[in-house]
């Protein structure tokens, strides 16, 4: 085996032991009340594409997005440091 699928498999190999990681730790605080979640104000804008070549958008009053203080996505929501540097989400329509 060459040198570069041993770096990859490395590689992998860390990124999975650190999402696990993030993970457990997670999840461990859930039980003894110390988990954090936060919310992050965001506002969506849906973006119309029409007929003439021009795009329409349309703005959405500001909403409390929950997220979760970890490193990736956990339990269906978003890391509270992606959102706030994505406070505004633009949505394709």
């Amino acid at each position: 085996m060459g040198w570069l699928p041993r770096t990859l498999l490395v590689a992998a190999g860390v990124v999975a032991l650190v999402y696990l990681g993030d993970y457990l730790s997670l999840v461990y605080r859930i039980p003894n009340g110390r988990a954090e979640f936060g919310t992050v104000r965001v506002q969506q804008v849906y973006t119309v594409k029409l007929k003439n070549k021009k795009t329409e958008y349309m703005f959405q009053p500001p909403q409390e997005e929950q997220c979760v203080h970890s490193l990736f996505p956990h339990l269906g929501l978003t890391p509270c440091w992606y959102l706030e540097r994505h406070r505004k989400q633009e949505i394709d329509y």
